[in-house]
C-alpha cells in the first residue's frame, strides 16, 4: 500500500511517558497508545532530536519503547539535527515580562524547532504550554501556522481520524487558531 499523506510529527515524551499497555485501561492510557498505534498502521513519522530523544528515553513507558523500536525497524523516523541558533526563542521570550510564561515556553522550545524543521506537527498532552504559544503566535509569525495535537482531546480534536485522513495541517489545529476547553 503507498501512503501518499505521510507526515513527519514531533510527538512529546508526554505521549511516550502516557501511553499504556494493551491491557491499559485509563483513559490517557489507551488515547495515547491508540494514537500510536495508528501513526505507525498510517505511515508517518516521528521526528527525533537530540533532545526529544533524550527526553523519550527518560520517561518513555515499555509500551513506547517497543513501539519507537518498531518504527526504528521500518525506518519511520527521522533523525534531524537542529540548526544552532533559529533565533525562535529570542523571538518568543520578547513577547512577554512573566518569567515563569517563558521558562515553561523554554521547556518545550526544542518541540517548536523541530516542528518549524519538519512538517510543522506537535502532538503533545501539554495544554498549558499549547495555550502559551498560541498566545505568541500572534505575535511570532514563525510559529502560527504549526499544528498541535492532543491525542488525549478525542472528543474535540478527533486525533485518530485526523491521523487516519493523513494528518493534514488543517488552520482549526494550527496554534493561531487554538481555542482552550472552558
Amino acid at each position: 500500500m503507498r501512503y501518499t499523506n505521510t507526515k513527519q510529527l514531533v510527538i512529546d515524551a508526554d505521549v511516550a511517558q502516557a501511553a499504556g499497555s494493551e491491557t491499559a485501561t485509563h483513559p490517557r492510557a489507551v488515547n495515547c497508545r491508540d494514537f500510536l498505534i495508528v501513526v505507525r498502521s498510517q505511515n508517518h513519522k516521528l521526528v527525533m532530536t537530540n533532545k526529544i530523544s533524550d527526553e523519550w528515553k527518560q520517561h518513555q513507558s515499555r509500551f513506547a519503547r517497543r513501539w519507537r523500536l518498531s518504527m526504528d525497524a521500518r525506518k519511520k523516523v527521522d533523525r534531524i539535527i537542529l540548526p544552532n541558533n533559529t533565533g525562535i526563542k529570542d523571538k518568543i521570550t520578547n513577547t512577554t515580562d512573566n518569567e515563569n510564561d517563558i521558562d515553561t515556553m523554554h521547556k518545550d522550545i526544542h518541540l517548536i524547532e523541530a516542528a518549524l524543521e519538519t512538517d510543522k506537527t506537535i502532538i503533545s498532552l501539554d495544554e498549558t504550554v499549547r495555550m502559551l504559544y498560541a498566545q505568541v503566535s500572534q505575535q511570532v509569525g514563525e510559529i502560527r501556522n504549526i499544528i498541535w495535537v492532543n491525542p488525549e482531546r478525542t472528543t474535540e480534536e478527533q486525533p485518530i481520524t485526523w491521523l487516519k485522513n493523513g494528518a493534514l495541517p488543517e488552520v482549526h489545529r494550527q496554534l493561531s487558531a487554538y481555542q482552550p476547553v472552558k
